[in-house]
């Protein structure tokens, strides 16, 4: 039987962002701009290519700043309309969100991302849905999620984005234990989090994108503690492996940084800085300029 499609996405955005101080003293990490777009429009971009048409935000006091993202900007779009700036007009189109598109649920304690996918419940309802973490983002030439569902069609479950990590840093994630490795795609008997190296059952490691089925909030309703004190979606889909169709991990292909380290973003922002044709050969010569200065001061 064809799983049922997925049409609804969790993005958890209630997290205080303290990597980031003190800029996220006043702004979400999420609106953090990568070149010119802040990391949300990234995450809601790849979920519009993977045919997701209902958007669950899960915030936290703070965050009303994501909500004035989405909305329309009369103001700002008749000052543009006004002068002349249709290119700028058209970018702003794809910040505006259809009235009932996005719904905002709180999550009044950090608890864990666990917690966080918990409180979309009532939202989610009976249905399969993506989980998106806006701090991973992914430069892929198809989306990573439009690949991850595709590949969903064919096997149903749970399905979780994987990527090779080095044994040292495996601490840092989730990991799979797999039981058959298919390729792009590995049945999984288990999920370990944030193992201590020795202990890693490989190397592939869970990154931000997660296709789920309600049978998870049926697990995260246990509030079961793992690592850290805190309620681990890991934990909730692990517990998936023994049932049928099961749970698999997914090699997606493209290049994903870490946008919730300092370091992650800066790389992305010189990757992505890089890849746009308005900006490549001015930001490329410059870099080259600074390398050479460096090179020169050794």
């Amino acid at each position: 039987m064809k799983p049922r499609k997925v049409t609804k996405a969790v993005f958890p955005v209630a997290g205080l962002g303290t990597r980031f101080l003190p800029a996220t003293k006043s702004i979400p990490k999420e609106i953090m701009t990568l070149v010119d777009r802040p990391l949300i429009q990234y995450a809601i971009d790849e979920a519009r290519a993977a045919g997701i048409k209902e958007f669950i935000f899960v915030t936290s006091r703070g965050k009303s700043a994501l909500e004035d993202y989405f909305d329309h900007a009369p103001e700002l779009e008749s000052a543009l309309r006004k002068s002349g700036k249709d290119d700028l007009l058209e970018t702003l189109k794809d910040t505006n969100m259809d009235s009932g598109a996005i719904a905002y649920v709180r999550q009044n304690r950090p608890m864990g991302l666990g917690h966080a996918v918990w409180c979309a419940r009532r939202l989610i309802g009976n249905e399969p849905f993506a989980v998106l973490l806006p701090d991973d983002v992914i430069a892929a030439e198809k989306a990573c999620l439009q690949q991850m569902i595709e590949a969903y069609e064919h096997t149903g479950g749970c399905m979780v984005a994987a990527m090779e990590v080095p044994p040292e840093k495996a601490s840092s994630y989730g990991v799979l234990d797999i039981a058959e490795d298919m390729g792009s795609i590995v049945r999984l008997k288990g999920m370990v989090e944030k193992p201590k190296p020795k202990d890693a059952p490989s190397n592939l490691a869970v990154i931000g994108r997660y296709i789920l089925t309600p049978a998870v909030l049926s697990n995260l309703n246990r509030m079961k503690q793992g690592a850290g004190g805190e309620i681990q979606l890991t934990d909730a889909i692990a517990d998936e492996t023994g049932s049928s169709p099961g749970v698999f991990g997914f090699r997606f292909r493209g290049q994903r940084y870490d946008c919730g380290s300092k370091i992650g973003f800066l790389q992305a922002t010189v990757a992505f800085g890089l890849a746009r044709p308005d900006l490549n050969e001015e930001f490329g010569a410059y870099l080259h300029e600074m390398m050479a200065m460096q090179k020169a001061a050794q």
